[in-house]
């Protein structure tokens, strides 16, 4: 089979043939259809995550296909792929048979394009855990979002009208304003948008901070920020992953009837570095996904 495979960190992906991976009991073997290119890939690449495959290794820690073995899945079921070290651990769903953990599939809803399977799952799940878990929405309430056109940031605006809340975009040269009037704001890009923005929260008000592409420091005021009494509300979605994955029927309901929209974008698998540049361009719209 071909499957992309990384040398060195930073180096160049290559497009090789590698062995067909072999059905044994507790994993399943699946013939990829979709692969996601996200962020958390980019940082394994770079070798700045806090864990590795050994090298060389295939990239990619989401992705849709169909089954080809397995003890727990029906041959030809359409499933989803995320997580339980794919990617991480060992080698991930940048290749034509991915041989992954039994737990880390799904059963993939036939009325959903693969693409929108292999990329759903961080950004939806992101997006809902940080509104309903982290920051616990209530119906009525003002929501700023930044990096509003990137998948998590678009997604966090559209399930907050959903709850009935006021959402509005800020833009990535966001000033800070004149009041504070926003209950929660939902942060994707950190830096210094999140310093101008955090301002117009209002005392008392949360503040859920989600990526940093932007810049991974924040500078407070600690006297102001100690007066202005806004929660900062970290979402580790490592920690919460099984609140995700319970959130995944309804969140996969919503994508195959409209009342969600996720853009995703299509690469070649050879073109995976491409694709890798594509999603560290600022103001990039949606999700890469690398086919067959």
């Amino acid at each position: 089979m071909k499957a992309i495979r990384i040398h060195g960190f930073e180096a160049q992906p290559v497009l090789e043939e590698v062995p067909d991976p072999v059905h044994s009991p507790g994993r399943t073997v699946v013939r990829m259809q979709a692969a996601t290119v996200g962020h958390i890939d980019r940082t394994v690449w770079r070798g700045s995550f806090l864990r590795h495959p050994p090298l060389p290794y295939t990239p990619g820690v989401e992705a849709a296909g169909i089954v080809v073995a397995s003890e727990r899945y029906a041959a030809g079921q359409r499933v989803w792929l995320r997580g339980s070290g794919l990617g991480t651990l060992f080698d991930g769903t940048w290749c034509e048979l991915i041989d992954a953990p039994d737990e880390a599939l799904g059963a993939l809803p036939d009325a959903l394009p693969m693409t929108l399977g292999a990329a759903f799952f961080s950004p939806t799940t992101s997006a809902w855990v940080a509104l309903h878990e982290v920051a616990r929405l209530q119906a009525g309430e003002q929501v700023l979002v930044t990096g509003a056109s990137g998948a998590v940031g678009s997604l966090a605006v559209q399930l907050a009208i959903e709850a009935g809340c006021t959402a509005a975009a800020v833009g990535s040269d966001a000033e800070p304003p004149p009041v504070a009037s926003a209950d929660l704001l939902i942060d994707t890009v950190g830096g210094s948008v999140l310093s101008a923005v955090l301002p117009a929260v209002r005392p008392g008000g949360r503040a859920v901070l989600i990526g940093y592409t932007a810049g991974p420091t924040l500078q407070l005021d600690i006297a102001h920020f100690l007066q202005h009494d806004v929660a900062l509300l970290p979402l580790n979605m490592f920690r919460r992953e099984a609140a995700g994955r319970a959130a995944v029927p309804g969140l996969l309901a919503r994508l195959a009837d409209g009342r969600l929209h996720l853009d995703v974008r299509s690469f070649a698998l050879a073109d995976a570095a491409v694709a890798l540049d594509w999603i560290a361009q600022r103001g990039h719209r949606g999700r890469a996904v690398l086919v067959p």
